[in-house]
């Protein structure tokens, strides 16, 4: 089991980003010498907090990540032109000498959509031709693809990836149709933190037999999943300090019916989000294991949360819980997948 952060950069206008810029840094820093072996950002343009641009805070990162892991959780690529993306992408796994994973998907804000000029009703097809785009820019040979969105005339770009075998996709989905799509055109399913464990375990086993349907040998998927995660003494004081960091992070932040927030809330507590003793995280975590889940993306700070409780959860979760998982790998964490 790997255990990595998926960094919540996202920031009041109000604030000093330069300062959240350098706590990423040693949030990072912290991680790597307690034997997390993942660092992730997020992404969205013209978000209503300040949320710098994840290809170049992983950048940033790469030099205080030791052999961590980097990547997006996940990249809205239906937006950005494919060219651009297979020459970033490919840049950032040199630049890290080949632990870059692209995780993306096809977004959902209509904002982002109307400001780029670009149909939300096309933004699956474009998804699906940008990331076919940018693997064959990647091959030994001149490219040419003639899409509905996208047109390529003999073309290669102009970085290759460090590994050979390509950048490893975790794709981003969240419904049934979507998560087998994404065996297909993937090396993994991204599930979301919002995702509870019984649709995680189950669409998990779907995704293995569209993987298998589609002749690719077993065993060689990715299976990562996106948690919230916070430690304290006790179930509830580990709530009670979460509560309202989280509470904002899910009203302000995602697209939440209010009238019913409470009882989705407390349902997302309960089923979702890692929040509690070490002893409840521990058990909850080996569910995903037995699920068959092989990596997992820690969000430990949210917006407006001293970073030092942030600390203090990692620290925990390395000396009280991980040790619980040292005996297990990730299914595909072999040299050939890395």
């Amino acid at each position: 089991m790997r255990f990595g952060l998926l960094l919540d950069h996202q920031f009041p206008r109000s604030d000093d980003l330069g300062r959240h810029l350098d706590a990423l840094v040693e949030l990072t820093e912290r991680a790597r010498d307690l034997g997390f072996g993942a660092v992730f950002g997020i992404h969205h343009f013209l978000a209503g907090l300040r949320t710098p641009q994840p290809f170049q805070v992983l950048a940033r990162l790469i030099p205080h990540s030791g052999d961590m892991l980097l990547g997006t959780g996940v990249y809205v690529a239906s937006l950005t032109h494919p060219v651009q993306l297979a020459e970033e992408i490919a840049t950032l796994d040199q630049l890290s000498g080949g632990r870059f994973v692209f995780g993306a998907g096809i977004g959902y804000r209509d904002e982002e959509f109307d400001s780029f000029g670009i149909d939300r009703r096309h933004r699956a097809p474009r998804f699906l031709e940008a990331l076919e785009v940018i693997r064959g820019l990647w091959g030994d040979e001149p490219f040419t693809f003639h899409g509905d969105h996208f047109r390529i005339d003999g073309q290669r770009s102009s970085v290759q990836p460090y590994r050979r075998d390509r950048v490893p996709f975790w794709i981003g989905a969240n419904t049934p149709a979507t998560i087998q799509r994404a065996a297909r055109i993937g090396d993994g399913w991204l599930a979301s933190p919002n995702v509870k464990l019984n649709f995680a375990a189950g669409n998990l086993g779907a995704f293995r037999d569209e993987w298998a349907a589609q002749g690719k040998r077993p065993g060689t998927h990715h299976a990562p999943i996106a948690r919230e995660l916070h430690l304290a003494d006790t179930d509830d004081e580990a709530r009670r300090r979460a509560d309202d960091y989280l509470r904002t992070e899910y009203i302000e932040y995602s697209q939440y019916d209010l009238d019913h927030f409470v009882d989705l809330y407390d349902d997302l507590m309960a089923k979702s989000f890692l929040v509690g003793s070490p002893a409840t995280v521990t058990e909850r975590i080996g569910r995903y294991r037995d699920a068959g889940f092989d990596t997992m993306l820690f969000r430990t700070f949210w917006s407006g949360m001293p970073y030092e409780m942030a600390f203090e959860t990692l620290e925990r979760f390395a000396a009280e819980v991980m040790p619980h998982f040292a005996d297990d790998q990730p299914a595909a964490a072999t040299e050939e997948s890395r």
